[in-house]
Parts: structure tokens; C-alpha cells; sequence
């Protein structure tokens, strides 16, 4: 496991390679960014993107989310996976901000978390881009970078990666950290064939030590 000081390092080392990641989501305000999260469980940033642009020009408020029929919305979102389940999702949750929230998104991670297709990462995500709220969501970049370079452990669920981490950063950095840490894993320290020969991070990361000596 890494000490708090190579830590320090790590994130040093992120805030030089992406000194400007932020979410890649397409978004105008925090329903565009909502809708969009619930999208993006279990597809790529891009593959939303290439939707939410005429999907927004046609809903543009849980009011045209909530009446629209269900197999509509279906066929706008059909190209993304899961679009049955997320469509059911988007319904529901605008009928929830209708309801219970006068047709605005909440601010709170736990009201976030009450919304239909939001969990603990997207609730994150959404207090973070959208309100500023000091946040780290795990998704599986976050999880594989903070597990290979040995800030937490092989064994450790979503829920103690997040605590680890909120817990190892300080505070005012969670944000960037958990933006730096999506860019370092969707671009450097990828699944497979992660760039461990060109890494500024390798004499610290035992995953890329254990790779490298698998090479020769």
C-alpha cells in the first residue's frame, strides 16, 4: 500500500497530465448532467454524447420526460445499452422531481440517491459537476488506477475504495482527484494494454512492476 507521501505524489503527478479534467459529459445544466449519468451506466462517455444532443433539443425538462410514452423515449435512446431498463428509469425519475422536488434536481447526495437509476456514484458525480459539492464517485477507472498503484486494496469493494480515497485526499481536491483518476485510467492506465513502459507512475505502481517483468 502506498504512504500518505507517495500518495501526494500520485496526485501531483495526475494534476500535471490533466491539469484540466472535468467531466466529459454533455451538458448544459444539472438535469441535462443527470439524464446523461443515468445514461452512461455501463457505455462510454462518447457513445452518450452522440445521443444527448437531439435528445435534449426534444426533452428539455422532467415535464417532457414525464409525458412522453414510454416506448418513445425507448427509440430515442435505443442505440445506448440497457435503453429499456433506462428508459423506465428516466420516467420515474422525472415523475420524482415533479413530485417531490418541484421539478428541480436536488442538491443532496441522499435526495440524488432517492431518484430512480441514480446510485451512489451518479448521486457523486451530480453533487460534484453540477453544485460544487467535494465528491469522489467510483467508476471503473477510479476503482482499477486506485487498486493497481496500491492506494487501496485488491479486495476492496466500490463503497471502501470511496471512503479510502476520501479519506487519503484531502478534501478540497476530491473532485479534480476523481476527474484526474477517470483521465488516467481511460487514457493512460487502461484495462488492457495499459502504457506501464511510458508511466511517470511506474516505480510506484506494483501492478505496472508485475507487467513490465512479464515482458522480458
Amino acid at each position: 500500500m502506498l504512504t500518505l507521501k507517495q500518495i501526494r505524489y500520485c496526485l501531483d503527478i495526475l494534476e500535471e497530465m490533466y491539469p484540466d479534467a472535468d467531466c466529459e459529459l454533455s451538458h448544459s445544466n444539472a438535469f441535462e448532467l443527470l439524464v446523461a449519468v443515468i445514461l452512461s451506466a455501463q457505455a462510454t462517455d462518447n457513445l452518450v454524447n452522440k445521443v444527448t444532443p437531439d435528445l435534449f433539443r426534444k426533452y428539455k425538462s422532467p415535464e417532457d420526460i414525464a409525458a412522453v410514452e414510454t416506448e418513445e423515449l425507448e427509440k430515442d435512446i435505443k442505440s445506448i445499452g440497457l435503453y429499456r431498463s433506462k428508459a423506465k428509469n428516466l420516467k420515474k425519475m422525472a415523475a420524482t422531481l415533479l413530485e417531490r422536488f418541484d421539478g428541480e434536481v436536488p442538491e443532496s447526495k441522499e435526495s440524488l440517491e432517492s431518484l430512480a437509476g441514480v446510485g451512489r456514484k451518479t448521486a457523486n458525480v451530480v453533487a460534484s459537476v453540477a453544485f460544487g459539492e467535494p465528491a469522489i464517485a467510483v467508476d471503473t477507472h477510479v476503482e482499477r488506477v486506485s487498486k493497481r498503484l496500491g492506494i487501496c486494496r485488491w479486495k476492496d469493494s466500490v463503497l471502501q475504495v470511496e471512503k479510502t480515497l476520501m479519506k487519503k485526499v484531502p478534501k478540497e481536491e476530491w473532485s479534480a482527484t476523481h476527474h484526474r483518476l477517470i483521465f488516467f485510467g481511460r487514457y493512460h492506465c487502461r484495462a488492457k494494454n495499459p502504457r506501464c513502459e511510458e508511466c511517470p507512475l511506474l516505480s510506484l505502481c506494483r501492478e505496472g512492476q508485475k507487467r513490465m517483468k512479464q515482458k522480458k
